[in-house]
C-alpha cells in the first residue's frame, strides 16, 4: 500500500504564498512600466506622440505614393512575370526523365563527397586562420595596392575604349570572318565528332592499362617514402639549422642596406631641393 504524502506546513505554506505575492508584484510593476512607456510615447499632450504618428502617417503615405508610380507598378508586373515564367519553365523539369539520373548523380556525388569534406574541415579551418593572420598583417600594404590596380585599371581604360570603337567600325569585317569561319568548320564537325569517340575510347582503354602499374608504382613510392622517412627529416632539420644562424646575419644585412638607402635619400633630397636657395655641395665619400 502506497503511503500517503505528508501535508506541507503552515511555514511551506506562507513561503509559497511570498514567492507568489512576489512574483505577481514584479510583473505588475513590469506591466506598469510598459505601459507608462507606451503612454509618454504617444501622449498628445508633450508632442512626441503626435510626432510619433505623424512619421508613421508621412512613411505610409511616400510609400504609398511611390508603389502608386507607372514605373513601380510596372517593376511589380516585371518582377511577377519573371518569377511566373522561372516556374513553368522549372515545373516540369522536375517530372522529366532526366531529372532522375540527375537526382542519383547529385546524391551519388553527396555520399561520396562527405567523407572527403569531414576530412579536411580541419585543414581548411586551419588555412582559414592562416589566411586571416596574413591578410591582417597585410592591412597596411591593402591601401597601396588598391591604389596600384585602380592606376592600373585607369591606364587600361583607354586602350579598352580604343578596341571598342575598331570592333565597333569593323563589324561588317568581323561578320564576314565568323561567316568564312563557319562555313569552313562546319563540314569538319562531324569528323571531329568521330574522332573524338575514337579518342575517347583509346584514351580510356589506355588508363584501364596504365592504372594497375600506376597502383604499383603508387605502392612503391609510399613504401620507399616510409623507408626515407628518418633521412628526410633529418635533412629537413638540418635546413631549418642552417636558416637559424643565418637569419642573424640576414638581419644584420638588411639593417646595413636600410642605413645606406636612408642616407642615399637624404643626399639626393639635400641635391633637389637646397635650403634657402644657396648652393648646397654633396660630397660622395668612397669606402
Amino acid at each position: 500500500m502506497a503511503a500517503i504524502p505528508s501535508l506541507p506546513s503552515r511555514d511551506d505554506v506562507l513561503r509559497m504564498a511570498r514567492a507568489t505575492t512576489d512574483i505577481t508584484g514584479q510583473l505588475l510593476d513590469t506591466a506598469g512600466n510598459i505601459t507608462r512607456i507606451a503612454i509618454n510615447t504617444f501622449d498628445p499632450r508633450d508632442g512626441s506622440g503626435q510626432e510619433v504618428l505623424r512619421v508613421l502617417r508621412r512613411t505610409t503615405a511616400e510609400l504609398a505614393e511611390a508603389s502608386a508610380s507607372p514605373e513601380a507598378q510596372e517593376a511589380f508586373y516585371r518582377i511577377v512575370d519573371t518569377l511566373t515564367r522561372l516556374g513553368t519553365s522549372g515545373a516540369p523539369l522536375a517530372v522529366h526523365p532526366v531529372s532522375e539520373p540527375a537526382q542519383a548523380l547529385l546524391t551519388a556525388l553527396g555520399d561520396s563527397l562527405l567523407p572527403v569534406l569531414d576530412a579536411v574541415e580541419p585543414a581548411v579551418e586551419e588555412f582559414a586562420t592562416a589566411l586571416g593572420d596574413l591578410v591582417e598583417a597585410l592591412s597596411p600594404l591593402l591601401p597601396a595596392g588598391a591604389g596600384l590596380a585602380a592606376g592600373v585599371l585607369l591606364a587600361l581604360t583607354p586602350f579598352l575604349r580604343a578596341a571598342a570603337g575598331v570592333l565597333r567600325d569593323s563589324t561588317p569585317e568581323l561578320r564576314r570572318a565568323a561567316d568564312a569561319l563557319t562555313a569552313a568548320l562546319a563540314p569538319l564537325m562531324p569528323l571531329q565528332v568521330a574522332l573524338a569517340e575514337r579518342a575517347a575510347v583509346a584514351g580510356a582503354e589506355a588508363v584501364r592499362a596504365a592504372l594497375p602499374p600506376l597502383a604499383d608504382l603508387t605502392e612503391a613510392a609510399a613504401a620507399t617514402a616510409k623507408a626515407a622517412g628518418p633521412v628526410l627529416i633529418a635533412g629537413e632539420e638540418l635546413v631549418v639549422a642552417g636558416l637559424e644562424q643565418l637569419q642573424p646575419l640576414l638581419l644584420a644585412s638588411a639593417s646595413r642596406a636600410g642605413r645606406v638607402a636612408r642616407g642615399v635619400a637624404v643626399r639626393v633630397s639635400a641635391a633637389v631641393s637646397p635650403a634657402g636657395g644657396r648652393g648646397t655641395v654633396v660630397a660622395v665619400l668612397a669606402g
